[in-house]
């Protein structure tokens, strides 16, 4: 975790002026290894919306935590599309850079209408319990299918009873948290009753539900009593069960959690000598924040740890004996009704008219670089109605249990108490005191790659080819030709590294011999250093099912609106290209800004270059050296040969060589002769590629291997010259935010999107601000806003909003 966001947490309070002399440390050094060797990683996935019809697409903009900060363990993410028999129909890579990145699947017109699951992991991930892999159920409607999804109301519900601390002791007050269950829904509203066994229809106290997941009372057990619960719904269902039975000695740990401090007490009845002392430790995130010793435990004691050196989240408070053995624990959330956000200001140039123009601004915030937004019909829910990004990063992204709508308990109307009866029923379960103190950590057995890995192994004339030197020419989608040079060990073996590319890579191999007998019998072979990993767990229980449908049935409105949008959308499309081709034909590029285009990448494209074309201008090619041909030709280049080594200079200062975009020595290139370049490159000053370079300039050379320029040379090269692809990160379907910019509006048919605006990174302009343009529906009035986004701190920005 970022050390400056804990704002130096770590505490120590005593209890006692006698000095605990012989205090066990295991449970703090086994925290303290967990911690450093083993960080836990959860995701949260931004929907564009929160519901799909056949032959959408879905977006999604991922968020990858490392605790409460941005990952930088993971670059990689694995997001996986199942149906409800848990067949996995899509799969997706993509790169996450500081933890976010963002995809999109294309949901097949002949899907089924039903209950689909989108499963999202890290390879880091993998090495610990599959529970913490996002798993999220969506619905896709497809109103030609046999059977349609309604609300499962049918389902019956289950309780449990939960006593704070774990523990329940006779004479102390103890708060019980009661936790409803469901394959379904649970009711939104029931209560409940205590009696004891043998008055079971007398009341000993009353309580009501604080919402459909949690409800709370009070109990000071007596004696020799048995106690039972009896629940009952708004429909009359009703259950009952017995509470624990009171124990006559023991511990008790109450906690109270406010925006100043966490008081917690301590009760205790009967309680041995010999078990003293205790200690008790406070974790955030699986960080130690607090640390008590109890020398000597009267019948109650209080303390208080102030929050102010706190941050928001899951504070674990766990009571120790002398022999570290856990006695009481209790879960509470830190500042519950003061959340650590940020808000953005916003300026807003709305029309509500139909298919109109609408403008929001971002303003300046120097904490920000981007933002992840998305613009709703105000009538549309999104997905973060029931899950956000809040509650994920403080609730559900650590707990593995089922919670009807976490998001709940991080909105503006919030209610602090049922947050803390739910954390009340619920324990953490990264990891057990039990097991790390004894030394049993998580096997880690996948470690993550940075981005792409590829292995790979020469093989020349059937055996492995021995510290070797392979010639690698890339073609890198949108990026013109990479040269790459690599040697292998004494197996063959190679392994190419840190690639970032979308879709796939050509790339042709030589090994560098003079023998073409041996280059013509060279093969190389690939296998990824990534992999998917299967789910395991079976799929969750979701509150819909399916019936059969009748026979020319209306539509729900959502449903008819969404399946409206896709005819829509297709048309705004074809219409989209139809102009888009026209203005191609009209628009021709001159060959060599076009062979410009195809060649370099967007680092080495400068408004102070100059390009020479040997492709398309025959009357350019002549000479035997690049460098000796450049001189003379570029005003203030001096080219200057001292025996075998050649400088270039411009304006007193070096120039850095490139070829094929790769630093190289002058040297390296004075045998490539003229003949064999596609393009050379004069770039005067500072440039994106450059690197760190004196900012002098660069001279970039582009040879004609890989076949993307026209008539190349033979030489004799291409026929030991084999092509191969590498399977990069998945591309991810573009989101038309301006659609009515180029289409003229007469005749078009209603338009009833939803989502009206999707930008997983919005970047800010040069004033410092980030500017949205959208197009409104036909329909809507007001605007859902939803803005993302971290500071260099990784302090969130959190905003969700109607607007109008």
């Amino acid at each position: 975790m970022n050390s400056s966001l804990f704002k130096r947490m770590a505490l120590a309070l005593t209890l006692s002026a006698t000095p605990y002399a012989h205090a066990q440390n295991k449970a703090e050094t086994a925290l303290q290894k967990f911690r450093e060797n083993y960080p836990q990683e959860k995701i949260h996935l931004l929907l564009n919306k929160d519901h799909y019809v056949a032959g959408e697409n879905l977006w999604f903009k991922s968020f990858v935590f490392d605790g409460y900060n941005r990952s930088d363990i993971s670059t990689s993410l694995f997001v996986e599309l199942y149906d409800s028999s848990k067949k996995l129909l899509d799969k997706k890579m993509i790169p996450l850079l500081k933890g976010e990145g963002s995809g999109s699947f294309s949901l097949a017109a002949t899907l089924k209408e039903d209950i689909y699951f989108i499963r999202a992991y890290t390879t880091w991930m993998t090495n610990f319990s599959e529970e913490y892999n996002y798993l999220r159920p969506i619905t896709v409607y497809n109103p030609s299918s046999a059977h349609k999804l309604i609300e499962n109301t049918d389902t019956p519900w289950t309780a449990t009873v939960h006593p704070e601390s774990g523990t329940f002791i006779e004479g102390i007050e103890t708060k019980f948290a009661v936790r409803l269950h469901s394959v379904g829904k649970t009711p939104l509203n029931w209560k409940g009753y205590v009696s004891d066994n043998e008055n079971p229809e007398t009341p000993i106290v009353t309580f009501k539900n604080f919402d459909q997941n949690v409800g709370s009372f009070p109990l000071k057990p007596q004696a020799g009593k048995k106690y039972q619960l009896t629940i009952e719904d708004e429909k009359g269902k009703k259950t009952s069960l017995d509470l624990p039975m009171a124990s006559s000695s023991g511990l008790h740990l109450q906690v109270e959690s406010t925006d100043t401090s966490v008081k917690y007490t301590l009760n205790s009845k009967n309680i041995p000598a010999e078990n003293q002392p205790y200690k008790i430790l406070g974790t955030i995130n699986n960080t130690l924040v607090y640390k008590a010793i109890i020398r000597k435990l009267s019948d109650s004691q209080s303390a208080s740890i102030p929050t102010e050196k706190l941050v928001n989240g899951i504070l674990r408070l766990t009571v120790f004996d002398n022999k570290e053995n856990v006695i009481a624990e209790r879960l509470c959330f830190v500042q519950p009704q003061t959340l650590s956000l940020k808000k953005p200001s916003i300026i807003t140039d709305f029309n509500s008219k139909e298919k109109s123009a609408n403008a929001l601004t971002i303003g300046k915030d120097t904490g920000f670089d981007s933002y992840s937004v998305t613009v709703l019909d105000a009538k549309s829910n999104s997905s973060e109605e029931e899950n956000s990004l809040l509650s994920t990063l403080w609730l559900t992204g650590d707990l593995s249990s089922s919670i009807d709508k976490p998001a709940q308990y991080f909105t503006k109307n919030n209610n602090p108490q049922a947050l803390d009866a739910l954390l009340i029923s619920e324990k953490w379960k990264r990891f057990e005191w039990y097991s790390i103190i004894s030394g049993n950590y998580p096997f880690i057995k996948n470690k993550p790659e940075s981005y792409i890995s590829y292995k790979g192994k020469v093989l020349s004339q059937g055996k492995p080819a021995a510290n070797a030197d392979l010639n690698l020419i890339f073609k890198m989608p949108d990026s013109g030709l990479k040269f790459h040079q690599i040697k292998t060990d004494n197996s063959g073996l190679f392994a190419l590294d840190n690639l970032v590319f979308e879709d796939t890579m050509n790339f042709s191999y030589q090994l560098n011999t003079s023998d073409k007998a041996i280059a013509n019998g060279t093969q190389v072979y690939f296998q990824p250093a990534f992999s998917f990993i299967p789910l395991r767990k079976d799929l969750p229980f979701t509150p819909m099912k399916l019936t059969d449908r009748i026979q020319g049935e209306e539509l729900p409105e959502k449903v008819a609106k969404s399946v409206s949008t896709v005819t829509f959308e297709k048309f705004i499309n074809e219409k989209i290209t139809d102009i888009e081709e026209v203005k191609i034909k009209g628009e021709r590029k001159n060959k060599t800004q076009k062979l410009n285009d195809a060649l370099s990448s967007p680092l080495f494209k400068s408004m102070n270059e100059m390009v020479f074309d040997f492709v398309n201008d025959n009357n350019m090619i002549g000479g035997n050296n690049i460098l000796q041909w450049l001189q003379g030709r570029v005003p203030g280049l001096q080219i200057s040969s001292q025996g075998p080594n050649t400088t270039a200079t411009m304006r007193g200062g070096n120039v850095d060589i490139f070829l094929d975009e790769m630093r190289v020595d002058a040297s390296q290139i004075s045998m490539i002769s003229v003949s064999d370049v596609a393009m050379i490159k004069v770039i005067r000053g500072f440039f994106s590629g450059g690197f760190g370079g004196g900012g002098n300039g660069a001279i970039a050379i582009y040879t004609k291997r890989g076949g993307i320029t026209g008539s190349v040379p033979d030489n004799g090269q291409s026929k030991s010259l084999k092509e191969m692809k590498l399977k990069g990160y998945d591309k991810e379907e573009p989101f038309n935010n301006t659609m009515y910019e180029n289409v003229p509006q007469t005749d078009l048919a209603k338009d009833t999107r939803s989502t009206l605006y999707w930008n997983p990174n919005l970047q800010k302009d040069d004033t410092g601000s980030a500017k949205i343009k959208f197009y409104n529906n036909d329909e809507a009035k007001e605007f859902k806003v939803i803005i993302i986004g971290f500071d260099q701190e990784d302090t969130p920005l959190y905003y969700n909003e109607i607007l109008k």
